[in-house]
């Protein structure tokens, strides 16, 4: 049986950042059927064409592809939110202490169903998400989102040293764990394995070349990590690797730089790391409600996307602040304005879905209503509190109606959501 929905259809033709909001476009309805999208169109049109249809009509509220987190720390949801600390700081204070909890499998599952409880509710329907060092870690999130349909990519983090005893692996461990769970998860139903080491602090260079090894031999996986997110992070990086001539070398000298490569942050970037990320295609991602929350420093998304950089949009749970990409959406915008640069609505509701989708190399998948794409989609109701109403009431086109959601919007703005084609929320 076909779904036929009806309200504001919002997808997109082309990266807004480039041809502008004009790569936007509504239609009044879209059909869904065997988990796909199958039309986009007129409601009289698709009503007529599809009279035996089961109808959903959301009246004035918009339909928009899922939204896509593309860093995110799904162990760390239940230190979400905690006071007060840098980057350093907040992996041994925070971050460590609950990761470790994870040996437990059962503790592990709990969380897993949590989080993706959590993210449902705010129109998260795809997550790129760091485990633990503990395989039963990468086994909680896996078989969750099975159970649910979606599409999630996640890995075990690798850690072989500055961690406590109980979080640290081996250079042979985490290639032998990595290489068995990609074997068990990567390409079943909708998941997909990324190589993780955590970054380069927490890797002895053995490390760092196995996990370069295992993606050499794996290059339909992703690798994910994290890049140049705090100045004494970098200096840090510096005292490890001597030799290195960046940070980014770290990665490049063992195999872990190229298309595919996820880089979290990368805030504090050197001329000559930007050169080579954009000569090699790799991805970008920012996560202002983090980066501003635990005083990391200001991404330079107008810079980098104009220098044609493949940029992604994460909540980077849990040293980002909010499950909500909403508020991702906001941070983003209030970050890049004191960098003297306001983001179109259009170019933030693009980050949030098909362009994280685009760092994660699925936008041929999710992250857009078009024929032939997965349906993963979020209904947003644009008067969903009464300072959202009064405000989008005022409103002459969709953008002004939208921009009072994206900077006030929250979970009671998510009317609904729907994963691989059947309501889900």
């Amino acid at each position: 049986m076909a779904d036929l929905l009806l309200g504001q259809v919002l997808s997109f033709s082309a990266d807004p950042f480039e041809a502008g909001p004009e790569a936007a476009r509504i239609d009044e309805a879209v059909l869904v059927e065997a988990g796909r999208i199958v039309a986009t169109g007129s409601r009289d049109a698709l009503t007529r064409a599809h009279p035996q249809a089961q109808v959903t009509d959301y009246g004035t509220s918009v339909i928009s592809a899922g939204f896509v987190d593309a860093h995110v720390h799904y162990p760390q949801t239940a230190i979400i939110a905690s006071w007060g600390k840098r980057l350093i700081d907040w992996l041994n204070s925070y971050t460590f202490p609950e990761e470790m909890r994870f040996a437990d499998p059962a503790y592990a599952q709990a969380v897993a169903n949590r989080y993706l409880d959590l993210t449902r509710a705010h129109g998260t329907t795809s997550v790129c998400s760091y485990a633990t060092i503990h395989p039963a870690s990468v086994d909680a999130l896996m078989g969750a989102a099975q159970a649910r349909g979606q599409r999630i990519w996640t890995g075990k983090t690798c850690m072989d040293r500055n961690a406590p005893e109980g979080l640290r692996d081996t250079a042979q461990s985490a290639h032998d764990d990595s290489a068995a769970l990609l074997a068990k998860w990567h390409g079943v139903d909708r998941l997909s394995y990324v190589i993780t080491p955590r970054f380069s602090p927490t890797s002895t260079p053995e490390q760092l070349e196995a996990m370069g090894a295992l993606w050499a031999t794996n290059p339909s996986c992703l690798m994910q990590t994290h890049l140049s997110e705090q100045t004494d992070e970098i200096a840090w990086v510096k005292d490890l690797f001597p030799d290195a001539r960046d940070y980014l070398d770290t990665y490049e000298r063992f195999g872990l730089l190229g298309k595919g490569g996820l880089y979290g942050h990368a805030i504090h970037l050197e001329p000559r790391e930007k050169d080579r990320l954009r000569e090699v295609d790799g991805s970008l991602i920012h996560c202002p409600t983090s980066n501003t929350f635990i005083g990391s420093g200001l991404f330079d998304m107008a810079g980098l996307k104009s220098a044609g950089h493949r940029v992604g949009l994460a909540t980077d749970t849990g040293g980002g602040s909010s499950f909500s990409m909403l508020r991702t959406m906001a941070a983003a915008y209030e970050v890049s304005q004191l960098r003297g640069h306001a983001l179109h609505p259009a170019q933030l509701w693009w980050l949030a879905t098909q362009g994280s989708a685009r760092s994660l190399h699925a936008d041929h998948q999710i992250g857009n209503i078009a024929p032939g794409l997965e349906a993963d989609l979020v209904v947003i109701d644009l008067a969903s509190t009464p300072a959202i109403a009064q405000a989008s009431a005022r409103a002459d086109t969709l953008w002004q109606a939208l921009f009072p959601t994206i900077m006030m919007g929250d979970d009671r703005a998510v009317q609904a959501v729907w994963i691989g084609g059947k309501r889900a929320a």
